[in-house]
């Protein structure tokens, strides 16, 4: 598909502000409608402001990796090798027989077991019973954070070991019961390999990356590209940005466990080109049927007021929210998509044809999206 770009100045002096005021060193923003994109690039790759940004910087999009984890779980459905009511124990046999605590403020140890099997559209839909609640502190929910570390992936076991730690938590919730953040993602990119007997990063090149032209995407940066990888920064007590991870950092070396909820890098362009071939029905990546299912919100009404914290009201397709209540100007019906705690964002508004990429390093400080965000969306939207 042919490519153009707009000029930027009016996205440009939407962005702009944010970074001069900090901390944000800089961001790469794109708003699409059809085959033309306008892009806006501002500031730096780090906070010293030795290296400026570029319309092809590789970012770390941490939970950006999750829509596109759920494409590929979705291509195996067409594949026939696995289906939306599969129980997952057939692949994943650790979690055949899952505990769940008898009710969400349990100790960890008192538990029932599962009413049912797990399916891989529990898992899809983050209603398998593992992850993360809107509360914090519940013991079931604090083993969850020793099996992860976004900003250090160099530090997770490879995913049978990750898959044994994961089969001894038990869930917060029955399956189906409720929406619970992040951890069904990993879950997926290990089934996608057990499924297939590939590593995930080699399918997720042959059937997504590679077909869709994302050259830049993937679980490590080769050193050839290091040059462009942006420094990651985390945010400090007082407001400020420490330096969390380098370009010779965390990402330079394959990890052991390629985490399908966060683990990708990526850029505006190649996220452009994933939104593209959502708008296109598929265009030869999924069908419009699998479309349709990853983009259509699947949870009840009660289920969205629980993960408030996190959806803001809105619903959730596979591996990404779907808008069903717009509160604000950026929020439009139909809109797919999802933020990465890395500081990024993508969205894809059928409605609209529009595809919204903001690619920051500038990690978020809890699921609230950032004031650069809201303003690119409400842009986006205008």
């Amino acid at each position: 598909m042919t490519r153009t770009t707009a000029d930027s100045t009016h996205l440009t002096d939407v962005v702009a502000p944010h970074v001069a005021k900090g901390p944000v060193p800089g961001a790469v923003a794109l708003v699409a409608r059809g085959d033309r994109a306008e892009v806006a690039v501002v500031g730096h790759a780090d906070t010293e402001k030795t290296v400026p940004l570029t319309r092809d910087t590789i970012f770390r999009i941490f939970s950006l990796t999750k829509p596109v984890m759920a494409a590929g779980v979705l291509t195996l459905v067409e594949d026939g090798l696995i289906g939306l009511d599969s129980p997952i124990a057939q692949w994943l046999p650790e979690l055949a027989a899952p505990q769940v605590v008898r009710e969400p403020s349990a100790p960890v140890d008192d538990v029932v077991p599962a009413a049912r099997p797990v399916t891989v559209e529990d898992l899809l839909t983050f209603r398998a019973g593992w992850g993360f609640p809107t509360d914090f502190s519940l013991p079931a929910a604090s083993p969850l954070f020793g099996l992860m570390d976004p900003f250090a992936p160099q530090n997770v076991p490879d995913p049978d070991s990750w898959l044994a730690a994961l089969a001894r938590v038990p869930m917060l919730y029955q399956p189906g019961e409720a929406w619970l953040y992040n951890t069904c993602s990993d879950i997926q990119g290990v089934l996608v390999s057990r499924v297939t007997g590939r590593p995930l990063p080699q399918y997720l090149d042959e059937r997504i990356f590679r077909p869709l032209g994302m050259r830049d995407t993937g679980f490590v940066v080769p050193a050839h590209r290091r040059s462009r990888l942006a420094s990651l920064y985390a945010p400090t007590p007082e407001g400020g940005a420490r330096l969390a991870d380098a370009p010779d950092g965390q990402w330079n070396s394959a990890p052991a466990f390629p985490s399908g909820a966060g683990g990708l890098v990526s850029t505006a362009d190649d996220l452009w080109a994933f939104g593209r071939m959502l708008l296109a029905e598929g265009d030869g990546i999924l069908s419009p049927v699998s479309v349709r299912q990853l983009t259509t919100d699947h949870l009840t009404g009660g289920q969205r007021a629980a993960a408030d914290l996190f959806l803001e009201g809105q619903g959730w397709g596979y591996g990404g929210s779907v808008d069903v209540a717009p509160r604000e100007p950026g929020q439009v019906a139909g809109r797919y998509g999802w933020t990465g705690g890395s500081g990024t964002a993508a969205h894809v508004t059928p409605s609209t044809g529009t595809v919204t990429v903001l690619l920051t390093q500038y990690a978020m400080t809890g699921p609230t999206p950032q004031p650069i965000m809201r303003d690119v969306w409400a842009y986006a939207a205008s």
